[in-house]
């Protein structure tokens, strides 16, 4: 059994996988200051809930975009699993090809979530992640990382409205019916999810103008992805299990490579 997990700024979130079959899932929130024992019996319970067994887990693979919670982690999975994790980008290269001239290289979950792009739909693409922020990624014929774009995701947005502005109120991010609401609550969730959409939209279109590909394959992954991707025609695929998929897709081409040394 591979243990991948995805570590973001709001979730970490653990994969199990059987070979290339997925068996389950489960999210701890990420917080710097949880200690190694605190994750591991996190993680250990959730072993034991559903009659699986730690000495199963034939190796861990990281992908993270919070360097404070890797000691901690780290520490949890060799003392609870009995496994030094491979960690993106330090121990394994994702073996994303770039197009683009420069020595700054993406953070680790976008390039694990292109690579999964790349393996599960083919080139071109254009790959959204709607997390903590969104980024949108292209990728060109060849499969080459052509460069992307990084903003703030709609709940930080929403919530930077509420926390700046005095008189108005924290809003469920739903899409209203009307772009012109008759209160506080339908105009603030017309101006921020109906303007989010419309944002990614032009993005989208943007990306694959300036990727040359009109026919792009545009797959989205991320807690809300769904809430952009039901409003609007231009993204293909909503792909929870991006991530996840491309850590188990590294491990497996990591594996092999050591195999034939």
């Amino acid at each position: 059994m591979l243990l991948a997990i995805d570590v973001g700024n709001t979730n970490m979130v653990f994969g199990m996988f059987e070979g290339e079959t997925f068996t389950g899932s489960f999210r701890l929130m990420t917080d710097t200051n949880r200690t190694s024992d605190e994750i591991g019996l996190s993680a250990w319970e959730y072993f034991q809930r559903f009659g699986l067994k730690t000495e199963d887990v034939e190796n861990v693979i990281i992908a993270s975009v919070v360097p404070q919670v890797m000691h901690t982690l780290t520490n949890a999975m060799v003392k609870y699993f009995g496994k030094t994790p491979i960690i993106v980008d330090e121990d394994v290269d994702p073996g994303l090809p770039y197009g683009v001239s420069g020595d700054e290289r993406l953070g680790a979950d976008r390039s694990v979530a292109c690579i999964a792009a790349l393996e599960k739909y083919g080139a071109p693409l254009v790959v959204l992640d709607f997390g903590t922020a969104t980024t949108v990624d292209a990728v060109n014929r060849e499969g080459a990382y052509m460069g992307g774009c990084i903003t703030a995701g709609i709940r930080i947005s929403a919530d930077a409205l509420f926390m700046r502005a005095a008189m108005l109120p924290k809003v469920e991010l739903v899409k209203p019916e009307t772009v012109l609401g008759c209160t506080a609550v339908g105009q603030i969730q017309a101006g921020t999810v109906l303007g989010y959409i419309g944002a990614m939209e032009y993005l989208i279109r943007m990306a694959k103008e300036e990727l040359g590909a009109p026919d792009a394959h545009v797959v989205a992954t991320g807690g809300l992805a769904r809430l952009i991707a039901d409003n609007t025609g231009l993204i293909d695929t909503v792909d929870g299990r991006l991530i996840l998929d491309g850590l188990r897709i590294i491990y497996q081409r990591y594996k092999e490579d050591h195999l034939k040394r």
